[in-house]
């Protein structure tokens, strides 16, 4: 049964950083489309970062235009976890982000993906 758990969300000042971690299990993530979503209050669900992998097995990072060059998103394959570094939070970064994965590793990800966990939830005070 594949099972994804977030850790890591809290309360965190502007400017501050935060280290999201999601364990995976019943599936190897690289092996996997996976990455991370987030839904503030009243919003619409947003993909945040993905990893995907090329068809030669070499593996590529997405971000989406609002987080790029402060979060990072991450894999350790010999602990099948996957990580976001989320620095330079601002209030809009408050959202419920949840880790996502999907079979189909050679598309990015969507909000079609197969597995979701129950997220984890990032405040950033202003």
């Amino acid at each position: 049964e594949v099972q994804l758990v977030e850790s890591g969300g809290g309360l965190v000042q502007a400017g501050g950083s935060l280290r999201l971690s999601c364990a995976a299990s019943g599936f190897t993530v690289e092996h996997y489309a996976i990455g991370w979503f987030r839904q503030a209050p009243g919003k619409e669900r947003e993909e945040v970062s993905c990893i995907s992998s090329n068809r030669d097995g070499s593996r590529y990072h997405t971000y989406a235009d609002s987080v790029k060059g402060r979060f990072t998103i991450s894999e350790d394959n010999a602990l099948n976890m996957v990580y976001l570094q989320m620095n330079s939070l601002k209030p809009e970064d408050t959202a419920l982000y949840y880790c996502v994965a999907d079979s189909y590793v050679f598309l990015p990800c969507s909000n079609n993906m197969d597995h979701w966990g129950k997220g984890t939830p990032v405040t950033v005070s202003s």
